[in-house]
C-alpha cells in the first residue's frame, strides 16, 4: 500500500493547486502568468488547472473548512503575505484535513485493491 503522502502528492496537491489557481484567477483577476508564479509552476498548468484538465482526480471542496482553508490560502497569496516554505505549511494543513475528512480514501482503494478501506484510520490519527 502507498503511503498516504504518496497518494497526496499525485491527487491532493494538483487538486489545492486547482482551487487556488480557479480562486486566483476568477476572484482575484490576477493573469495566469502571475498565478504561475506564486505557485512556482507553469502558465501551462494553471491553464489546465483551471480548464479540469489536472487537478481533478479528487474533489477536496466538499467541507466548508476546507474551502475555507483553501479561499485564505489563495487570499494570502494574492496580496503577496504568504509564500516560499509558509505556502507549503498551508498547502500540508489542507492536505492534513482533507485526510481527516476521510476525502482520500477511494483514491488508497483504487491506488491499491488489497487496501481495506475499514480497516484504516491512518488519516484520521492526528
Amino acid at each position: 500500500m502507498p503511503a498516504p503522502c504518496e497518494v497526496a502528492v499525485k491527487s491532493v496537491i494538483p487538486a489545492i493547486r486547482a482551487y487556488i489557481a480557479k480562486e486566483l484567477t476568477q476572484t482575484h483577476k490576477m493573469k495566469q502568468t502571475d498565478v504561475a508564479l506564486l505557485l512556482g509552476i507553469t502558465q501551462t498548468a494553471v491553464s489546465k488547472y483551471i480548464s479540469n484538465v489536472r487537478g481533478q482526480a479528487i474533489r477536496i471542496d466538499q467541507t466548508e473548512k476546507i474551502r475555507s482553508m483553501m479561499n485564505d490560502i489563495a487570499s494570502q497569496m494574492a496580496d503577496k503575505r504568504v509564500s516560499g516554505p509558509q505556502l507549503m505549511l498551508e498547502f500540508c494543513s489542507v492536505c492534513k484535513a482533507v485526510r481527516q475528512n476521510g476525502l482520500m480514501c477511494q483514491l488508497c482503494e483504487r491506488s491499491d485493491p488489497t487496501f481495506s478501506n475499514t480497516l484504516c484510520n491512518i488519516c484520521r490519527i492526528e
